[in-house]
Formats: C-alpha cells, structure tokens, sequence
C-alpha cells in the first residue's frame, strides 16, 4: 500500500482496518514498512499460522464456517470476510493509497450485493433490456438515453425486484453489468468525475467484452503462474471453463461467468436464489456435454431440464461425485486447447481497478 502523496505515518494498521471494524486483527498481522523506487510503503500479510488455520492451502471456500462470520445476514461479516481473504492472499495485491484501499474492499461488496439481486433471462441471442433507460444500436450495442442516471439504468436492467422483468442476457455481460454497477456506486461517492465521463460515454455507445477488461479490470494470477485453485475473495469474477470441446461449441456453454459472492458461493444470474457452490458448478458444466443437441437450424445447443435429473443424481452419490471433482477441478489448459486432463478451473481473478482522484488508472476510450 502506497501513500499517493500523502504522509507516510498516515499508513498504518489503524488505518487499514478501522474503516471495516477490524482493529481486532491486528495482533495476526505481519507488518512491512520499505521504500522502493516508487515511494514508501506498507505491506500487510496476515501471519502465517492464522492463514493456514482460516484458510489452509489458501483454500478460502470455508473460512466463513471457520470463523462464524453470517456474511449473508451482516454487512460488517461481509466486509470482514474480504478483508480477511484479501490480507492472506497468496500474492501481493498493490494499492496505490489508503483510499485506493477502501474503496477496493466497499467495491467488493457492491459486487457482492449487485450479483445476489441479479436476476436474467439466459439467452445470448435476445435483444432486450428497460425501455425507459436503453435504447439499441445494430452496430454499437445498447445506449444509455439521455438524462438517465447509470446506476439507476444498470439497476433495472439486471435487477427484477426494481424492474419488475427479466431481461435477456449472456453471463459474460450480465458480470460486465453487475462490476460497472458496483464501480459506478463507488465513484458517485469518491470520484464524481469520472462516474459522469462514464455515464456520458455510455450514452455514445457501451464499453464490451475484451475492452471492458482492459478498461476497468485488473487480472491477479497466470497461466504460468497460477493463483490457488480455491483462493477466492468475494467479489471476484471467477471463469470457469468448460473442458469438453464438442459441448463447448454451443453458444453460451464454453465456460461460465460468475462473481465470488464469498462463505462459499458463486453467483447464479438465472436462479439467483439457489447459488452455487463449487462442486455444483464443477457437475453442472461437466454435464452439459450430455444435454448436447442440434436444434433445427442446425445450431449447437444444450438440453439444461433433460440433464438436471443427472446433476442432482451425480450431487447425491459420493462414489461418482468424488472422481468428477477430482477431474474438474483441475486448472484449465490453454485457450484452444481440449485434453482428457483439462479441469475446469482457472489459473487468475478479475476485479476492479483503481478508481480515486489521483490514483485512478481507469482510461477511458476517446470517441
């Protein structure tokens, strides 16, 4: 954590976690100070005995249950959770200023909280979303109209307790919809200025798939370098793949978009009630090869009601549930590549960049 021009006594422990509530922590926290090239700095790790109790082998899926934290039920156990799991990471995540810092953790949970209440219809083929904030073009995708307010327009469009409908969407921007909403709650409260850029961006044309990545997200882990399997912050974009390449060719079934939503549990943008653990995702996507059909159009498709039945059967027997997991839960091979081998986990994580004045490096396209 960096000090961004201010003093570098602001940089203390005190500092880090009193926002959250969590000055309790602090007898488990190893404390660094330095100066490098950049500046000075404070690295803070959770000690080593504490992080392999909460999370052996970085394994962060039970730390809820571990810690008696309710993150359901508790805003405070919520902010608790990525605290804790950001602080014994396996690799250093650099903030560059105290703000930086807490306005990561609170865009976090606004991802967290977005993706429990988002609800969608799944269908990467359909053209729709609130008439009274979008408009469509052929060429550019859905435009914010004029004199609507962003966050209200993301509101409605993924959120069906507001709209009051289910919009169509892929999983792939349905996590786009619920990180720009997230980022945009933030900024209305610490950077204004750059929430009206994007606002008024929006209104030219939106900011997709690669290019959303680049622009407003930053990636912790590699191929060659991966973070572990089942190290996981809340509000993380999670990718998991889908290892079988005949399945894989059906629109929308090459892998699955989700957001960590922390104690376990990853978002389900289709039955946002029921969401899945991680051994429900593994045998879902393991399944889809067996719901493969060619519907009359000659189009690749997936048969989700005929293979449920096996799914739920797969869940309930331990002697086939253990060897899929173990075959799943491998990381993923490269893009293109399908062996017998390949699981369906990925090797990093996606989650927002910087957003404060000053220490933002969110670059916006020119039109």
């Amino acid at each position: 954590m960096r000090a961004s021009g201010q003093s570098p006594a602001l940089l203390t422990c005190d500092a880090v976690l009193r926002p959250f509530n969590a000055l309790d922590l602090e007898p488990w926290i190893a404390l660094t100070h330095g100066e490098d090239g950049a500046g000075p700095f404070l690295q803070l790790n959770l000690l080593s005995g504490p992080t392999q109790a909460w999370a052996p082998d970085f394994n962060t899926l039970d730390i809820c249950h571990t810690l008696h934290l309710d993150t359901a039920g508790s805003h405070h156990d919520l902010l608790r959770e990525i605290v804790i799991t950001l602080l014994l990471g396996p690799q250093c995540v650099e903030f560059p200023s105290l703000q930086e810092w807490h306005s990561a953790v609170r865009i976090r949970a606004n991802i967290v909280i977005a993706a429990r209440n988002t609800q969608l219809a799944f269908n990467t083929h359909a053209l729709d979303r609130p008439l009274d904030c979008w408009r469509y073009d052929e060429d550019l995708g859905f435009i914010l109209l004029p004199e609507v307010s962003l966050i209200t327009a993301l509101t409605k469009a993924t959120q069906p307790a507001v709209s009051g409908s289910l919009f169509a969407f892929s999983c792939y921007r349905a996590s786009e919809y619920v990180i720009l909403l997230a980022i945009a709650q933030e900024l209305a409260h610490c950077n204004p200025g750059l929430l009206a850029q994007i606002q008024n961006l929006w209104r030219t044309g939106p900011i997709v798939s690669g290019t959303f990545h680049s622009v407003f997200l930053q990636e912790l882990g590699t191929m060659e370098a991966p973070l572990p399997a089942t190290y996981f912050v809340p509000g993380d974009r999670v990718w998991f793949r889908n290892p079988d390449a005949t399945s894989s060719e059906a629109s929308g079934f090459e892998g699955s978009w989700v957001v960590y939503l922390g104690n376990g549990l990853f978002s389900n943008f289709w039955k946002y009630q029921q969401p899945y653990s991680l051994a429900q995702k593994c045998v879902e996507i393991y399944h889809w090869r067996h719901g493969l059909y060619i519907d009359s159009d000659g189009e690749e498709r997936i048969d989700e009601d005929r293979i449920a039945p096996q799914i739920e059967a797969c869940l309930q027997n331990p002697a086939e549930l253990a060897p899929l997991l173990e075959k799943m839960q491998r990381f993923r091979e490269p893009r293109g590549v399908y062996t017998e081998a390949g699981g369906c986990m990925d090797t990093t994580r996606e989650f927002a960049r910087s957003v404060c004045p000053g220490t933002s490096d969110i670059v916006l396209p020119v039109r």
